[in-house]
């Protein structure tokens, strides 16, 4: 790589947003940090400020706006707030890279705009293509832009791919780690409390996605994230259970061959190849050694205990605006749930019943992605204890 890329970082403060910033820092001579962006993380966003300097900040959380631009009056960084700003700020001609890390339905707008000014975009966002799939993959289209995954499965199957843009997928099958509660029954499951949940074998993640990895939710987003990537039909997409987080996705070609991506279970390589692609850059990531893994397994997913995966996939095939009412109604049963308002097994049943009664929309347009996600969230609230 021979010029410095520009990277926005939204969401700079999360998990994905931290791990970039630690790529970035390995990497000094290849990137240089241009905007980061946080919802409410202030003191978080301050210290990432002073650090990596970068041109512009965004506290997404007004009331935390005179905090950020007092801590930063000495620094050449200039503060902005609120989601108009964050939607705006992907548009600096500077931006070449925005690394797309919030969470949940508030990626979608500032991941658009980010299309729209020809941004190449770094996509650790799954719902901004779940609620509007069609939507964001035909404007990169039209624009020209890039859409690279940052999900360690579609990044895997992207690897995979790599020099195979000729040939035609037969399917691909996306690997899941069975969360804590692989092999559990739905009895057990009914007891499951929040600090149960939150406890992942093998990956660090925030707390949305760990309990949607614990009810096997977030494979049934990366199911409908992985149809729009990769331009596949719903049946095309298969999922396995391989506990031991090894073989990232496999892609099986027409002829019947396999490939697959393997690495131990380390977020920094899926989004270090997102930012450098079609490069690799040498890193000191931990290797991955076979001696310590002798038996890799594999099983199929259980999605009568586990409902939130046929439901993806249910919402995937009946398609239009039911894959974003799947997304609202699991944002609002999983605060629920971090809220201690509902069980774990109630979060399945609200997105059940939103997808049952919301009305459908074959070919929905921005307008109505947003009608659909604020009318779900209220129905789903309604639902909560």
């Amino acid at each position: 790589m021979s010029n410095k890329k520009n990277i926005a970082i939204l969401g700079s403060t999360g998990s994905i947003g931290t791990q970039a910033l630690d790529v970035i820092a390995a990497n000094p001579d290849a990137f240089q940090v241009e905007v980061l962006t946080a919802q409410n993380n202030a003191a978080l966003l301050i210290e990432q400020a002073r650090r990596f300097q970068p041109n512009a900040v965004v506290i997404t959380n007004e009331d935390h706006y005179e905090l950020v631009r007092q801590a930063l009056a000495n620094e050449d960084v200039k503060v902005y707030a609120g989601e108009k700003a964050l939607a705006d700020i992907v548009q600096m001609e500077t931006i070449d890279l925005v690394i797309t890390a919030l969470v949940g339905y508030s990626g979608l707008r500032p991941t658009l705009r980010a299309i729209e000014a020809g941004k190449t975009i770094a996509l650790a966002n799954k719902e901004t293509l779940v609620v509007a799939g069609d939507l964001v993959t035909r404007l990169a289209r039209e624009k020209g832009v890039s859409i690279y995954p940052v999900d360690s499965e579609h990044s895997a199957i992207f690897q995979c791919m790599v020099g195979e843009f000729h040939n035609k997928i037969e399917k691909i099958v996306l690997t899941a780690s069975g969360g804590p509660f692989r092999g559990h029954l739905r009895p057990q499951l009914g007891a499951v409390t929040k600090a149960q949940a939150l406890k992942h074998p093998n990956w660090s993640m925030g707390a949305k996605v760990t309990i949607d990895s614990a009810s096997l939710m977030n494979k049934g987003l990366e199911v409908i994230e992985a149809k729009w990537l990769f331009g596949l039909n719903p049946s095309q997409v298969e999922v396995v259970v391989h506990p031991q987080s090894i073989i990232h996705s496999f892609v099986q070609f027409e002829d019947g061959s396999l490939k697959a991506q393997l690495g131990l279970p380390d977020m920094r390589l899926p989004i270090q190849f997102a930012m450098t692609y079609p490069h690799r850059l040498k890193s000191d990531f931990p290797r991955f050694d076979f001696a310590q893994y002798p038996s890799l397994t594999f099983e199929k997913p259980d999605t009568e205990t586990f409902r939130n995966l046929a439901l993806a996939f249910d919402a995937l095939h009946r398609g239009g605006n039911m894959p974003c009412v799947l997304n609202a109604a699991n944002e609002v049963a999983v605060a629920g749930f971090l809220r201690e308002q509902v069980g774990f097994l109630e979060m399945s049943d609200i997105v059940e019943q939103c997808l049952a009664k919301m009305d459908y929309i074959g070919n929905p347009s921005y307008e109505d992605y947003v009608t659909t996600d604020k009318e779900t969230r209220l129905r789903a609230q309604e639902l909560l204890r």
